[in-house]
C-alpha cells in the first residue's frame, strides 16, 4: 500500500448527523479553535478552495528522482451487491483474470459504485446500493490502490452511509477520493509517490441526480461535483502544484450512449487547460473511446467492470497507460465481457472482434486527437 498524503480541513460544528468521529473531533478542539471554526462555518454555501498550511512535521520530503516510466491501470464501475455479493466468499479471486494485470501495474484504480454501510435511509431515487466492509479485502487483493467514491450512489443511504464508507475505508487501509466531510476534503487530491513519480488524483461527479442535495458545503459531507467549475478548477490547479502527474477520475456521461456529451467534452477541455494530464471516467454502462486534448489523455468511458446485474452492455475492459516524463506515452485497452456472475473476463476470437468493432465506432464521435500534440 502506498503512503497516503491527503490534505484536508474538517469543520466539526453544525454537523447534520451524529457520528462518533464528529464527537471526537469536537472534544479535541480548544475553546479558541472552536470560536474560529464557528466563524468559518456559519454559511451553508460551498467554501472557496484554500490550501491549508502544512505543519512542519507533515511537509512532503523532497522527491526522489522520477523513474524512467511507470504503468497505471484503470477500470470502470465496481459493485459488491446482487449477484456479485457471492464473489466475496473468495475475495482473493473476486476480480477474476483481470487481477493479474491490475497487480502488475504500478498503480491501479476503479470506481466503487456503492456506499459501504449497513445503516442509513434510502434517498429519493430509483436505485439504491450498499456493500459490506469485506468489499475492501477483494479490492485490495486485486492490487487496486485507490477507489473513487465520487458517483451517484455514494449517498444512496444518506450522510450516515457516506460517513460509514469513509470510516470503513480508513479502517481497512483503502484510500478513497472524491467525497469527504466538507467541501475542502471532498475536493482534496489523493497524493502518492510511485517509483519517484508524484501522482495527484481527483475524483468528481457530473451526474445531475440530487446534485444539489449531495454536494458538500463547509459543514456538510458530500461528493465533489464537477458542476462547480470554480472549485473543480481550483482543485486541479492545487493538484498540479503538488504533483508530476495529475489524474482526474470522473463519473459522467449519458447512460447507454457511446458518444460523449457536451458537458463531458467541455469539462475535459477545462481540466486539460488547468493542468490535468489524464481525464477519464465511468457511468454510462457502455464503453466510450479515448484520445488527446492537446497533450492531455482523455478516456470518456470505461464501462461496467464488476457488475451486480444486467445492464445496457456487457462490454468491459482494463486500460493500462505508460507514463514517461509526466505524460501518457502508450496506452492499451484489454477488452472483456461482464460474465453471468458479474465478474469481468477478457475475451478472444469473435467476441474480441465484436467489442473492438463497437470501440472503433465510439472513437468516431470523441472529437479527440489520436495522438498528443507535438
Amino acid at each position: 500500500m502506498h503512503t497516503v498524503m491527503r490534505i484536508a480541513f474538517t469543520c466539526p460544528y453544525a454537523r447534520p448527523v451524529t457520528h462518533p468521529r464528529v464527537a471526537r473531533l469536537a472534544t479535541a478542539l480548544t475553546l479558541a479553535t472552536a470560536v474560529t471554526a464557528l466563524a468559518a462555518c456559519s454559511g451553508e454555501q460551498p467554501a472557496v478552495w484554500q490550501q491549508p498550511p502544512t505543519p512542519v512535521s507533515e511537509q512532503t520530503p523532497a522527491p526522489s528522482p522520477p523513474a524512467a516510466e511507470i504503468t497505471l491501470a484503470f477500470a470502470g464501475d465496481v459493485h459488491f451487491t446482487g449477484r456479485t455479493l457471492a464473489l466475496l466468499k473468495n475475495p482473493g479471486k473476486a476480480f477474476g483474470p483481470y487481477a493479474t494485470q491490475l497487480r502488475a501495474a504500478d498503480f491501479a484504480m476503479v470506481n466503487l459504485e456503492t456506499p459501504v454501510t449497513d445503516r442509513g435511509s434510502e434517498q429519493p431515487k430509483e436505485f439504491h446500493f450498499r456493500a459490506p466492509t469485506t468489499s475492501y479485502a477483494a479490492i485490495q487483493a486485486a492490487g487496486i490502490d485507490l477507489v473513487s467514491i465520487a458517483n451517484n450512489h455514494t449517498l444512496d443511504y444518506g450522510q450516515i452511509g457516506l460517513l460509514d464508507t469513509l470510516d470503513s475505508a480508513r479502517a481497512a487501509g483503502m484510500p478513497a477520493v472524491g467525497a469527504g466531510l466538507n467541501t475542502t476534503e471532498a475536493y482534496a487530491p489523493y497524493l502518492v509517490t510511485v517509483k519517484g513519480v508524484r501522482l495527484a488524483v481527483l475524483g468528481m461527479s457530473q451526474v445531475h441526480d440530487l446534485k444539489e442535495q449531495w454536494k458538500p458545503t463547509a459543514t456538510r459531507p458530500g461528493v465533489a461535483m464537477a458542476f462547480d467549475r470554480k472549485l473543480a478548477t481550483a482543485a486541479v490547479k492545487q493538484a498540479r502544484a503538488q504533483a508530476d502527474v495529475v489524474i482526474v477520475f470522473m463519473h459522467w456521461g449519458t447512460e447507454g450512449q457511446a458518444c460523449p456529451n457536451g458537458e463531458q467534452k467541455s469539462f475535459a477541455r477545462l481540466m486539460a487547460d488547468n493542468g490535468a494530464d489524464l481525464v477519464l471516467g465511468t457511468h454510462a454502462h457502455v464503453l466510450l473511446a479515448d484520445g488527446f486534448v492537446d497533450d492531455t489523455y482523455v478516456h470518456y468511458g470505461l464501462g461496467n467492470f464488476l457488475w451486480y446485474s444486467e445492464s445496457k452492455s456487457t462490454d468491459t475492459g482494463l486500460l493500462t497507460v505508460t507514463i514517461r516524463d509526466g505524460k501518457v506515452k502508450t496506452r492499451k485497452f484489454v477488452p472483456g465481457v461482464v460474465s453471468n456472475n458479474g465478474q469481468p473476463k477478457p475475451v478472444t476470437g469473435d467476441a474480441l472482434r465484436a467489442v473492438q468493432t463497437r470501440l472503433d465506432q465510439a472513437a468516431r464521435c470523441t472529437g479527440l486527437a489520436t495522438e498528443p500534440a507535438a
